[in-house]
């Protein structure tokens, strides 16, 4: 496990310049942050994360934040201690103790001895630290993946392990019931039965009647999953709700509330919908099911949250940019004469995008990324729009690193000079021209393109 930079993320002089109403609105979505960590924990790969995430914030509050009085107390060394911040510091980061960024699992730097000396700070320690000391340091498994003897994962939970072929299997069903996978999890029964557990307040059970009774495995759809964090992310929105900037505000979050509370991803897409027609806020958010990036079949999603405020001056120089953006088009290498000089990969209407430049306030995930073109739904980017973002104090905080291991020392400091305003403009092209153009090619309904696929276009 490689030491961990901590860096500091201004964001005072953004919220000091916020209306007293939109203070609240931002702390009570923020406040929703605290309790998708814990879904995270949940959802995204590893039966001991919850506990050791627990574990952290109970030694914590034994010592009301000032670690140095553990080492004064003789109950551990400085360099214990620094080993178990550093530890902690890397946990909280990727969300559990696999790395955000490539699914491997690290260990702490910490003699055993001396985390269990930490676990007696009090009963809570104690009982937490019982349920993580073995599996803290077992290796393997190695990283995430289907559940064996290499990986796991708590997508697919249960005493049984779960097949990529069970994976594949509960899609087809899913599929033919209109149940999208990105706030499930699978898992298998002693008996065979495969269970979709899917996120929702609601609790409920039903069983998929589909196919071939005598051949098809018996599949149960079970609501409540994280039932009792999500009643609080609902709290939460609701009373943000009371402090909202407008109607188009209020209908997202009730959607969302709407979407958590039963399961439906269907209202979770309206939310969606709505969510890109409300331009330019100046308390922005993204929150839900949104990433599959650690579910080994690459369908079941983190819960994310973020809370960000804009910056009016940086999110003026995007909006100039997004402006231009068709010239920019047209000087993609695939662009020809055709469909206005842009080409037949491009739509005939490109829709200028919300882009916004924000300061993080409140950020749960796995992996903090610089940028985002969202929503996820290819449809909904494609009919309705999309919106990105560039997550500015992110983004100059790592620009503050204190070694940069493959730059040659006599190269540095013109790199240091020039690294943030060039990571800067790659991410916002990335977003808008990465994600934010080409046409998906697809048959709409049955013998209906929207292309002519008897003349496709070919391949640059």
């Amino acid at each position: 496990m490689a030491s961990p930079q901590v860096y500091r993320l201004e964001i005072a002089h953004l919220f000091n310049g916020l209306s007293e109403q939109e203070k609240h609105y931002s702390h009570h979505m923020a406040r929703c942050s605290r309790f998708v960590g814990r879904q995270d924990h949940l959802t995204t790969g590893f039966p001991e994360s919850l506990p050791i995430f627990d574990f952290i914030l109970a030694l914590y509050q034994s010592c009301d934040g000032d670690w140095s009085s553990i080492v004064d107390e003789g109950v551990v060394t400085n360099q214990d201690m620094a080993s178990f911040l550093e530890y902690a510091a890397t946990f909280l980061s990727n969300v559990g103790n696999y790395y955000g960024s490539g699914d491997q699992k690290f260990v702490p730097r910490l003699r055993m001895d001396a985390l269990e000396a930490l676990a007696t700070r009090s009963p809570r320690s104690k009982v937490l630290y019982a349920q993580f000391k073995d599996s803290i340091v077992a290796i393997p498994p190695f990283s995430l993946g289907f559940p064996g003897e290499r990986a796991q994962s708590s997508y697919y939970p249960g005493p049984v392990a779960v097949t990529k072929n069970d994976a594949e299997c509960i899609s087809r069903y899913m599929d033919a019931q209109h149940i999208y996978p990105e706030n499930t999890r699978l898992r298998k029964a002693e008996d065979g039965a495969l269970e979709i557990l899917q996120a929702s307040v609601l609790l409920g059970e039903s069983e998929l009647q589909l196919g071939d009774s005598l051949s098809s495995p018996v599949v149960k759809l079970l609501k409540g999953d994280h039932a009792a964090d999500l009643e609080k992310v609902c709290e939460n929105l609701q009373k943000a709700n009371e402090y909202a900037a407008n109607d188009t505000q209020r209908r997202f979050l009730a959607e969302y509330i709407e979407s958590f509370r039963t399961g439906n991803l269907e209202s979770y897409r309206d939310s969606q919908r709505t969510w890109i027609s409300d331009q330019g806020p100046k308390v922005e958010n993204i929150f839900g099911f949104v990433e599959p990036y650690r579910d080994p079949y690459g369908v079941r999603a983190e819960f994310e949250a973020l809370v960000a405020l804009a910056d009016p001056f940086e999110t003026k120089l995007l909006t100039r940019l997004v402006e231009h953006s068709d010239k920019f088009i047209c000087r993609l290498p695939w662009a020809i004469a055709e469909n206005s000089g842009k080409g037949v990969f491009e739509k005939t209407l490109f829709e200028p995008p919300d882009f916004s430049s924000i300061h993080s306030l409140a950020y749960c995930s796995s992996i903090i990324v610089p940028g985002i073109n969202l929503p996820n739904y290819n449809d909904i980017r494609q009919d309705v729009g999309f919106k990105n973002v560039i997550i500015a104090n992110r983004m100059a905080a790592e620009s503050t690193a204190a070694t940069w291991p493959f730059i040659d020392s006599d190269e540095l400091p013109t790199f240091r000079n020039h690294k943030h305003s060039a990571y800067y403009w790659w991410v916002v092209l990335h977003e808008l021209l990465g994600h934010g153009t080409g046409k998906m090619m697809i048959e709409q309904s049955t013998g209906q393109y929207n292309f002519d696929p008897g003349n496709p276009p070919t391949n640059p």
